[in-house]
């Protein structure tokens, strides 16, 4: 499930706008690159957190192995990219509590790619503003699930591609 960007009236702002993804009890802000669990810093080295980036702003499709190399490497850069790819995603995955045979958010196609596969919720917020107050990670999602069983009215969401 993908949240679309709240519609407000006026002219577009010419303020820097960035992106917070919220998924199960995780929030990636790209303003800051910090991920939280349950509104706690996880350390991230800077190439897991450039897939995870990827991988949410494509969430639902495939995110093939070349596009994640051209992502993660200048093209100038000399490295064996099998290795430091499959490193990155071992150290994407023990961040996430991930398991390659049972994945929650990561799908893995062999030879390929890889898919993120879990909902997604994605706030556009503008730098100028105070910074938001959102739900604090994980409760954002039982709130929308509360909110669907009671309701027959859902949020307005976007599934993954």
């Amino acid at each position: 499930m993908r949240f679309a960007p709240s519609q407000h009236s006026g002219p577009p702002s010419p303020h820097r706008i960035y992106r917070i993804y919220r998924f199960g009890r995780f929030e990636l802000q790209t303003r800051s690159g910090e991920l939280l669990r349950n509104g706690h810093r996880i350390r991230l080295q800077e190439q897991p957190r450039r897939i995870l980036s990827v991988l949410l702003e494509n969430a639902g499709d495939l995110v093939e192995r070349d596009q994640l190399h051209q992502s993660l490497w200048p093209a100038d850069t000399f490295v064996d990219f099998d290795i430091g790819l499959n490193a990155a995603m071992r150290k994407l995955r023990i961040a996430l509590d991930e398991r390659i045979k049972n994945p929650l958010f990561i799908e893995t196609l062999s030879r390929r790619g890889y898919r993120f596969i879990a909902p997604v919720a994605v706030f556009e917020v503008d730098a100028a503003q105070q910074p938001p107050q959102l739900f604090p990670a994980g409760a954002w999602l039982a709130a929308v699930e509360s909110a669907n069983t009671r309701s027959t009215i859902a949020p307005r969401a976007i599934s993954p591609r």
